[in-house]
This record gives structure tokens, sequence and C-alpha cells, in this order.
């Protein structure tokens, strides 16, 4: 590295005839393209789910079947419902049951698709009701959708809403 007086008579550090600063410059452009090329080659490998209704639970790992695509997965708090409201109408709609699978959301609307995993299950269903009432969750899901998720009580688990429900979040 040679130090010198440059046009303006500041000292210019320069390394094989490059100024430090251009070529640090150069450097973050690059980085900046690449991190860029592989944030796209990520998101273009997008999760697959079924179509309509709910489908049987999974092991995170098999591949889900169909063609709607999800957004990102992230973690939110989750409870459950179901004992004293079957026989009840849900928001959307449909009469609750013991069996029924689905979750309740307050702002994505009725039959958006949604993708839960929890502990190496995963569930695709739809939004059948509004809440929780809770304070801090995100999601109450169904008897039947905490069944097929092997979920109890209240704790955070993974989600991914359908890209077109996606910006209601």
């Amino acid at each position: 590295m040679t130090a010198g007086i440059n046009r303006h008579g500041r000292k210019d550090h320069r390394v094989h005839g490059r100024a430090v600063g251009e070529r640090l410059s150069r450097r973050l452009r690059w980085a900046s393209i690449i991190a860029a090329l592989a944030s796209l080659a990520l998101g273009a490998v997008p999760a697959q789910a079924g179509t309509g209704g709910a489908s049987a639970a999974t092991t995170e790992a098999s591949p889900s079947p169909g063609g709607i695509v999800f957004g990102s997965m992230r973690t939110a708090g989750a409870t459950w419902y179901g004992p004293g409201f079957y026989g009840n109408r849900t928001a959307c709609g449909e009469t609750l049951q013991p069996g029924t699978i689905g979750v309740a959301h307050r702002t994505l609307p009725c039959g958006a698709t949604v993708k839960l995993a929890y502990h190496g299950h995963t569930l695709i269903t739809q939004v059948i009701d509004r809440g929780p009432y809770t304070t801090g969750n995100a999601f109450d899901l169904t008897n039947g959708a905490r069944q097929a998720l092997e979920f109890n009580g209240s704790t955070h688990l993974r989600y991914a809403v359908a890209v077109q429900y996606a910006r209601h979040q």
C-alpha cells in the first residue's frame, strides 16, 4: 500500500492503483447483489399445500399436495377451544362440532387457507371463526385441529398463510 497526495492536496491511500474506499464500495455492491440473488433463489421455491377444507396431519418433511403457494413460516401464540361451544355457529357460518378442523383468527378473512406446524406435524386448514380472545395469541385451534397436530394447552406454533390472504395478517 502506498500513500501519496492526490490532486486535491489530500492524503490518498491506494492499493494496486485503486483507492481503498473504491475497493470497499465495489465489494459491498457485489455482496448486496449476491445477497439479493440468494434471497430470490430461496424465495422461488414456494411451499405447496392441499386445496379446500383441511388436510390430515402429516410430518413436516413430507411434501404438501396441491398448488396453493404459502408465504414464509412465522411463529405465533396459539390456544385451542371447543368444549362449551359445540353446536354453536362460528363467525364464518359453520356449526362447531368436536371433530371440526379449523382455526380462529382476528383479521384473516373467512376461508383463508393457513398452514400450521407444531412438533413435526403440519396441518393445512382454513379460518372458520374469529378469535382468539386471549392476549398474546394469534390463533385459536378447534379441537379437531388440536388433535391433528397433537397440540395441548397454550404455546407457540409455526404458521404460513396462503399468498392471496397474506396481506390481511
